[in-house]
């Protein structure tokens, strides 16, 4: 019964893993366009949106390392 328990939590996990990496994509992605879109009146606003989408990107790198990981652990048992 533990198992099944540990499986039905890796599974939810893989699910919302996916969920948040493609919902941090599409943030980063509006992150760049928005700066393209505000870079001609205020750099400023524009960079650090640009530092935004470089840190959802790092977020989302962190997220797909934890899913691998995931995977991993998946296959042994």
């Amino acid at each position: 019964m533990g198992m099944m328990f540990e499986d039905d939590i890796v599974d939810k996990l893989e699910v919302l893993l996916d969920y948040w990496i493609k919902h941090n994509t599409k943030h980063e992605e509006e992150f760049r366009s928005w700066a393209d879109r505000v870079n001609r009146f205020c750099g400023e606003a524009a960079q650090q949106l640009q530092d935004a989408a470089v840190k959802m990107a790092a977020v989302s790198s962190d997220l797909a390392k934890a899913r691998q990981c995931l995977l991993k652990s998946k296959g042994r048992h």
